[in-house]
C-alpha cells in the first residue's frame, strides 16, 4: 500500500472514538496513527513525523495542552499542525488551547464531516503541498497528474519509487527523515525492505535530479536521515 497520504496522529483514549475519527479520515484519504496518552503521543511524534495532530484536551496522566506546549517546544516539531479535541467549549479554554500552540479547536460532539473539514482546513492553511496537482520547490516541479518531473525546466526521468521518494521530500522540505520513516512513508508498512535500500533509491534520485549546472538537492544527515533542502546553508 502506498502510503504518501497526509498522516494523521490521532491522541485519544475514547476507542469508540478513536474507531470513529479513524475511519472517517481514512474514508477521506488520510492515513491515520493513534496514541493513547501523552507519552504514546510524543513517542509518535518523535517516531512517525506526522503531517497533523488530533489531540485530546483530556488524555490519562499529561493533558492534551501540556503534550501540545512540548510540540511546540521541540524545534523538530514547533511547526507541527494540531487541533484539540475538547468537551470543554467555554471561551476562556478555547483561548487556552490556542494560547498552548494549537491551529485550531473542536468542541465535542461534533460531526465526522466536520472534523474531516478542519483537518483539510488546517492542512491547506499549514502545508499548501496537499492541495495541489503539482508541487514545485526551488527549481523543480512535479505534476501530480501527469506524472512528469522537471528541474530548472529541463525534464527528469524518474522510476516510480523516486517520483514517490521526491513527492515526499518535496511535501515536507527541509525536515529530516530516518531511512525507516521513509520505509514506512513511501514503501508502506506492509512491505518488507533493508532500510538499506533507502540509499540506494536516494542515490539514483541523486544521480536523475542533479543535471550539469544544479546543486544536490537531497542533505545526508549524519546518523539520522535525508531531507530536501537544495540551499547551500549545509556544510
Amino acid at each position: 500500500m502506498n502510503n504518501l497520504q497526509p498522516t494523521i496522529l490521532i491522541v485519544e483514549d475514547e476507542p469508540p472514538l478513536v474507531e470513529l475519527i479513524s475511519y472517517n479520515l481514512e474514508k477521506a484519504g488520510f492515513q491515520a496513527k493513534i496514541a493513547r496518552d501523552g507519552d504514546e503521543a510524543m513517542l509518535a511524534v518523535e517516531e512517525h513525523k506526522p503531517d497533523l495532530v488530533l489531540l485530546d484536551w483530556m488524555l490519562p496522566y499529561v493533558s492534551g495542552i501540556e503534550i501540545c506546549r512540548r510540540i511546540r517546544r521541540n524545534p523538530d516539531t514547533r511547526d507541527l499542525p494540531i487541533i484539540i479535541l475538547t468537551a470543554r467549549g467555554e471561551e476562556d479554554d478555547r483561548i487556552r488551547g490556542l494560547d498552548a500552540g494549537a491551529d485550531d479547536y473542536v468542541v465535542k460532539p461534533f460531526s465526522p464531516s466536520e472534523l474531516v473539514a478542519r483537518v483539510k482546513a488546517v492542512l491547506r492553511r499549514t502545508r499548501p503541498a496537499f492541495d495541489k496537482d503539482q508541487l514545485t520547490y526551488g527549481d523543480i516541479a512535479m505534476d501530480l497528474t501527469t506524472h512528469r518531473v522537471s528541474r530548472a525546466e529541463a525534464p527528469v526521468d524518474l522510476g516510480p519509487t523516486e517520483f514517490r521518494l521526491l513527492r515526499f521530500l518535496m511535501e515536507h522540505p527541509g525536515r529530516v527523515f530516518s531511512r525507516e520513516q521513509l520505509l514506512d512513508s513511501v514503501w508502506g508498512h506492509d512491505v518488507y525492505i533493508e532500510p538499506r535500500t533507502v540509499d540506494v533509491h536516494i542515490r539514483r534520485l541523486r544521480k536523475a535530479m542533479n543535471l550539469p549546472g544544479t546543486d544536490d538537492l537531497i542533505r545526508t544527515v549524519r546518523s539520522a536521515g535525508y531531507a530536501l533542502d537544495i540551499k547551500d546553508e549545509y556544510a
